[in-house]
């Protein structure tokens, strides 16, 4: 929503010729769009949250498998394929898509939000 916030909002400076209830619908516009954005991100926590805490070995560890998977093609492709390459005249690399480069960026992110808030709650129980 957040990027169309712009177009609707030249779209209202047409339609709406006041100024002040032009302004008026401008911010509502922008707390509609905001709110929605909210909304997806506590949804995508909550769910990165139950993931974390779960007592399954595989619900817990499916992101941190899947980015240590990434980071070793990571290391592979620019630590040690180099030296590899160097010595042994052989490609070793392993092709990584641009698509997963943003499921990387993405994942890594819920990953380390997960994982604070598993900690957090962890720390909080213990205080209690």
């Amino acid at each position: 929503m957040l990027q169309y916030v712009p177009i609707l909002g030249e779209l209202l400076d047409k339609l709406i010729p006041d100024a002040d209830a032009k302004q008026k619908a401008k911010a509502n516009l922008q707390e509609l769009a905001l709110s929605q954005e909210g909304d997806k991100l506590q949804g995508r926590f909550a769910v990165i949250t139950a993931e974390a805490q779960s007592d399954h070995w595989v619900v817990a560890s499916w992101r941190p498998i899947t980015m240590l998977t990434f980071v070793g093609i990571v290391a592979n492709n620019y630590i040690l394929a180099p030296y590899i390459q160097l010595f042994f005249s052989v490609n070793v690399t392993l092709e990584l898509p641009p698509h997963l480069w943003e499921l990387l960026k993405i994942g890594l992110g819920g990953y380390v939000v997960g994982r604070t808030v598993e900690k957090t709650m962890k720390t909080y129980k213990q205080g209690k």
